[in-house]
């Protein structure tokens, strides 16, 4: 008998063997090419970020007047198209000038850094870093030799923009199509339930995008007033990159800062200081005001959770990662919410905001 169990045994635990390591193939398998397309992920869920709000408005109108979807969303596009435009007419001259002006004073920005920097032993510390006036001039010329990889980078911003585009074409078209498409490939059993999962993340990029929007021109109206306050040069070129930047959260301002302080140690370190406290207490509002309304009406964020998401998604895929973690973490916590916490462990306490 013992004789004849061996041979079981060793084919039971060959077996097992045989499955662990199949399984381990799989799932590397599976990071390989989740690391591989990590970058169309990321370009589609740029995508979403279009087309979902454009749908959203659409339906706002049709639930609202009764108007067929197709005419809703027609209108809304033309009224974001006419936004945009109406923008553009009333900034872009001011606009290009300041950027103009940006681009000739940059370099007396930089040496006035440098003398204020030389008060302090830290500074002087810090100045081997920060080229002067006279090796920017020096090495414009070496600049153009590097004009072939910029170039090359322009045109890929410009593919990946295209694709993004194209794809939230597609996507608000017809975005019924694609819903029904994921909901099909799930067993019939959990149909229902992937259709609500896919409704909470949905909403979920919508809100998150309505409530940066917001945080957006708080940031740049309020920097904006306050550099005109200051007197501070290219107050309106400033003041638009910082609402632009903060696009990115926790680390968008910190970004913002160094071409304010750089024009504002033109006029003196006090007013290098002024503006320092001007950003700080922006943030401070944006923070303590903005932010609990956008947490309150919209979507709610655990800070550490934001910026641990952008450490680990910038460093997959760098500053579109950077750009996007924040929404991506937000839809991993619908999923874990609704998948894990609810359905596994059957925890109906714990509600998904929406």
């Amino acid at each position: 008998m013992k004789d004849q169990s061996t041979p079981i045994n060793n084919e039971s635990f060959a077996e097992r063997i045989s499955i662990f390591v199949g399984i381990t193939i799989l799932f590397l398998a599976l990071v390989a090419i989740f690391i591989v397309s990590f970058e169309i992920i990321l370009l589609i869920i740029a995508a979403l970020l279009i087309a979902l709000p454009l749908r959203a408005g659409a339906k706002k109108l049709h639930d609202k007047f009764g108007m067929k979807e197709s005419i809703s969303l027609v209108l809304v596009i033309l009224g974001v198209l006419a936004v945009l435009t109406g923008m553009v007419w009333l900034l872009a001259d001011r606009i290009s000038t300041q950027i103009v002006q940006f681009q000739e004073q940059t370099p007396d920005a930089i040496e006035s850094a440098r003398r204020q920097l030389t008060h302090s032993s830290f500074g002087r510390q810090l100045l081997n870093s920060i080229p002067s006036t006279e090796e920017i001039r020096q090495n414009s010329s070496k600049l153009l030799s590097h004009a072939s990889g910029l170039v090359s980078g322009t045109f890929g911003t410009l593919s990946n923009l295209y694709v993004v585009l194209f794809m939230a074409a597609f996507i608000v078209v017809n975005p019924t199509m694609y819903r029904s498409g994921i909901i099909t490939l799930v067993p019939k059993p959990g149909r229902k339930r992937t259709g609500e999962i896919l409704d909470n993340l949905n909403q979920i990029l919508v809100s998150w995008l309505l409530g940066q929007l917001f945080s957006m021109f708080v940031v740049g109206v309020l920097t904006f007033i306050g550099l005109w306050i200051l007197g501070v040069q290219l107050a309106g070129v400033l003041a638009l990159f910082a609402g632009l930047i903060s696009f990115i959260p926790n680390l968008g301002p910190i970004i913002a800062l160094v071409p304010a302080l750089l024009f504002a140690s033109l006029d003196g370190f006090d007013q290098v200081l002024y503006v320092l406290i001007l950003y700080l207490a922006v943030q401070t509002i944006e923070s303590s005001v903005a932010t609990p309304i956008v947490q309150k009406r919209m979507i709610n964020m655990p800070p550490a959770l934001v910026f641990g998401s952008q450490l680990v998604i910038g460093a997959f895929g760098g500053l579109l990662g950077l750009t996007l973690a924040t929404p991506i973490m937000a839809m991993l916590m619908v999923l874990v919410k609704m998948i894990y916490v609810q359905d596994m462990l059957e925890d109906d306490s714990v509600q998904v905001q929406s």
